[in-house]
């Protein structure tokens, strides 16, 4: 299968690799020679120094800096191959509705922690009512610094809690608070209740990039169980009922961009389509964007 990848920076470089091992013969994009010849070096068949350049092939891979993901996208969404767009989708609400009205079938965003094996465990347990009447998705995503320097933290680390509270509950409630900071150079933090006015379950979570220990945990809590994964590589997930003793229920341990990436070749193939669909993405773009707008953030 031939692909076509934008960008190879920090994260299309892994991106690329893991195309390769899934037996993808990968063009690369970029504007830098030094990408480009490093691309070479990790095993792409070709390079080329912009998007436009890159040859026809069977599908495209957009991992640009997230300002240019709508213009990539629309760049390439002519072309009438399927896309897999580094999340956020776009870091503008008007342009994920016209992405999604260009071809709603045809892009997907990379929501990698859809296909992680603690998310995915927390999502089964969930649904089959384990833990009973779910009434909260907890997570938190903290650490120090942002090495992405045309967005802030809000739209690099909240599409993951996003995306991970939609798998777990199977849709994303509205924004009912949100509260944070951003002051350079400590850094940005936000957190955000997600609620629907009626009830039903909520959806709490915290992003920092001025945290000096990192932390990456999920908490599904139910009225019969708790259950969490504590950490990115966690092999289990733990859960504690009222009454009983605790267990450890194994997890996958694939990596999720591994996964994602798999699947979405699969899906060129003639496979079911990958998550996240181009109007979920777009949804996960509108809940930063009404989040940063009642946080108060600059640009909101």
């Amino acid at each position: 299968m031939r692909v076509g990848l934008a960008g190879c920076g920090r994260w299309g470089r892994l991106i690329l690799r893991d195309l390769i091992s899934l037996g993808a013969e990968v063009a690369v994009a970029d504007i830098l020679e030094a990408k480009r010849a490093d691309s070479l070096m990790i095993g792409a068949v070709s390079t080329h120094d912009g998007i436009e350049a890159l040859p026809a092939v069977d599908a495209y891979v957009v991992a640009v800096p997230t300002v240019l993901h709508s213009h990539a996208l629309e760049a390439l969404i002519p072309r009438g191959r399927p896309i897999f767009v580094e999340k956020p989708m776009t870091c503008n609400t008007d342009d994920a509705a016209r992405i999604v009205t260009m071809a709603p079938d045809r892009v997907f965003c990379m929501d990698k922690w859809r296909y992680h094996g603690g998310v995915l465990k927390l999502a089964g347990l969930a649904k089959s009512g384990a833990l009973g009447e779910v009434l909260s998705v907890r997570s938190w995503r903290l650490g120090w610094g942002n090495p992405h320097d045309d967005v802030d933290a809000t739209w690099i680390l909240a599409p993951h809690d996003l995306s991970i509270a939609y798998e777990i509950l199977g849709f994303l409630p509205g924004v009912r608070a949100a509260f944070g900071l951003s002051s350079d150079p400590i850094g940005t933090s936000l957190t955000g209740l997600l609620q629907d006015n009626e009830g039903g379950p909520s959806a709490v979570m915290e992003i920092s990039t001025s945290h000096p220990v990192n932390r990456r945990s999920v908490v599904v809590i139910g009225t019969e169980g708790v259950a969490q994964f504590g950490d990115s590589y966690d092999s289990v997930v733990r859960v504690n009922r009222p009454g009983k003793e605790p267990e450890e229920m194994p997890v996958s341990t694939e990596m999720p961009l591994l996964a994602e990436l798999r699947a979405f070749l699969e899906h060129v193939k003639g496979g079911p389509p990958p998550k996240s669909s181009a109007a979920e993405a777009a949804l996960f773009v509108r809940r930063i964007a009404e989040m940063r707008a009642i946080a108060g953030f600059e640009g909101a």
